[in-house]
């Protein structure tokens, strides 16, 4: 463990970033917290972190969802896929790091434009996956995430696919408000047996002193079958109860696939202390009736030109979907 985030702190030296860049200046060897918004009234005072828990009443009928949001209901985080990272076979190296910061920018600076709530990092491109990620993957993003934020307007998560302690790790060393991974359950993959390990990635995000940055645990991994037999509602529960799930996402078996709105429905209808999110294949044809279950929705896909998950992002699709979803909030 200490190990990775003595690693992760190298990799930004290793990449130009001085310890004023990742937030490290006042606190010797981790970020500050990052600034959040403070709850929009006195009735919601009742929290751990940025979430509404052991509340009396359904979160679904709360105004917010994280406090970085304010009263904002029904968030989209928006997906900044990352070209291939170092050390993937489609890392392009005559472009190197560079051209991978410019190519994510952009993105940023259409899906900021249309008025998505949060932006989220992921290496979606570095195929085919990992349960670990390699040293060079993890200071490169770690580098392309810190010349990225001094840009963001919006909160901003990570996701290192498919390793939960480097998630943790950058999101910690970057001033990351959440992270999403796999951190519960057992499946058979495209990779292999999956078996993650939910209770190191919680230890390190306390020892690195980011109790403050959120968990999102995505309970059915796609390209891949869960081999627990619990129905999907009973293991979100579980997740929440047993792993300290910060917020629950339901996807679809592989990326850009909706999750099964009947799944959807389960997990909306038993969780009521911490947010649901829709976390593949939400388009502008099925948000009204995902926001009418869930508390929110990451979209990556279909922000795309032509929907395609590896193209850039289409800046009219981000706002006509945007506009959409003004309707429902």
């Amino acid at each position: 463990m200490f190990f990775l985030f003595a690693y992760v702190r190298f990799s930004v030296y290793a990449f130009g970033i001085s310890h004023s860049c990742c937030g490290l200046r006042n606190r010797a060897m981790f970020p500050t917290r990052p600034l959040v918004a403070k709850p929009a009234r006195a009735a919601h005072r009742h929290r751990t972190g940025s979430f509404a828990r052991k509340s009396l009443t359904p979160l679904k009928d709360l105004e917010m969802v994280f406090d970085c949001f304010g009263a904002r209901k029904k968030v989209v985080i928006a997906m900044a896929h990352i070209g291939a990272l170092p050390g993937s076979p489609l890392y392009d190296a005559d472009g190197g790091v560079q051209k991978l910061i410019d190519g994510v920018m952009s993105d940023v600076e259409k899906l900021q434009a249309g008025g998505v709530d949060a932006i989220m990092f992921g290496n979606e491109n570095d195929r085919p996956y990992v349960f670990k990620g390699s040293p060079e993957g993890i200071a490169a993003m770690t580098a392309i995430v810190q010349a990225i934020k001094p840009s963001l307007k919006v909160p901003f998560g990570v996701n290192y696919l498919w390793d939960p302690l480097a998630s943790v790790a950058i999101g910690a060393v970057t001033g990351a408000s959440f992270v999403r991974e796999i951190f519960t359950g057992l499946f058979a993959s495209d990779m292999g047996l999956w078996q993650p390990d939910c209770a190191s990635a919680a230890r390190l995000r306390a020892t690195l002193g980011r109790k403050d940055m959120k968990m999102l645990f995505n309970i059915n991994a796609e390209f891949a079958h869960s081999l627990d037999q619990r129905p999907i509602a009973l293991r979100a529960r579980s997740a929440v109860f047993s792993s300290l799930a910060d917020a629950i996402l339901v996807s679809g078996p592989i990326t850009g696939q909706p999750a099964n709105q009947s799944d959807l429905r389960d997990v909306c209808d038993v969780i009521k202390d911490v947010p649901v999110f829709a976390n593949t294949g939400v388009n502008i044809d099925n948000v009204r009736d995902i926001l009418g279950m869930a508390q929110g929705v990451v979209i990556g896909t279909h922000f795309k030109v032509d929907g395609n998950t590896w193209n850039a992002v289409d800046a009219s699709r981000v706002k006509r979907f945007m506009d959409v979803v003004e309707t429902l909030r």
